[in-house]
């Protein structure tokens, strides 16, 4: 497995206006899978892609990554493990406007004080489809290509598991089809490992498993899913009593 949460759990605030986020969680994604995270708002999935990725620490029980327990670590240990091992892809494509793709997707190696290897860049841009637009800043590129140097930027590093919150939020239908394809290609080509939320049944129709979390907890699961059984489940979900 490549990222195991055993019995996690994360509360905001104290007393009476406390709200548990995650409530006593347990899951395992096995390497080389996709995996989509779901929920109706508020139901902790964000929480979850935090914690599980080490941008945040549970309350209590265990995270851990390639076998690496996360709550042993100290803070720059932890820093050290999301560096080399955990890619993150978010909405906002998060590219340095003055920078070109390549140089954007060789700044973690910089800002690590590792070496850019020329030839590592130019493979996660191909790996991406856009070796041609090595040269382009992010105004000379469409959104659709700015999330896909923002992957490429993510992969440089070869992580164990890719973080995906939202990625094709920002993005219309074909592009985000677009990008889903790039994702469910790294994972059946490379065994890249990914776990994704996302609001959006097309986009979890992608993956190979969907989790549902409701007020904190798992609710159910679908394996192969399809957008019409995501969309199904997602509706008893919303309808259902707090």
């Amino acid at each position: 497995m490549t990222v195991v949460i055993e019995s996690m759990t994360k509360t905001y605030g104290t007393g009476a206006s406390a709200i548990t986020a995650l409530d006593k969680v347990t899951l395992s994604f096995p390497a080389g899978s996709f995996t989509a995270v779901m929920g109706p708002s508020g139901s902790g999935k964000s929480t979850l892609l935090q914690c599980a990725a080490g941008l945040d620490r549970p309350d209590s029980g265990k995270v851990s990554i390639g076998g690496t327990e996360l709550s042993g670590l100290r803070e720059t240990a932890l820093t050290r493990l999301r560096r080399d091992r955990v890619g993150f892809v978010f909405q906002s494509f998060n590219l340095m406007p003055s920078l070109t793709a390549a140089q954007n997707v060789e700044l973690p190696l910089r800002l690590a004080g590792r070496k850019a290897d020329a030839n590592a860049v130019r493979a996660a841009l191909n790996a991406v489809g856009l070796a041609d637009r090595a040269g382009h800043r992010p105004s000379e590129l469409s959104g659709g290509q700015q999330q896909r140097v923002a992957i490429a930027r993510a992969l440089i590093a070869r992580p164990q598991v890719l973080f995906a919150d939202e990625p094709t939020g920002a993005l219309d239908t074909r592009t985000s089809r677009d990008v889903l394809e790039l994702l469910s290609g790294l994972v059946a080509e490379r065994e890249q490992t990914v776990i994704m939320v996302t609001h959006d049944p097309v986009a979890a129709a992608y993956a190979g498993r969907v989790i549902f979390l409701a007020d904190g907890r798992i609710a159910d699961t679908l394996e192969r899913p399809t957008a019409a059984a995501v969309a199904g489940r997602m509706s008893r979900l919303e309808v259902s009593p707090c």
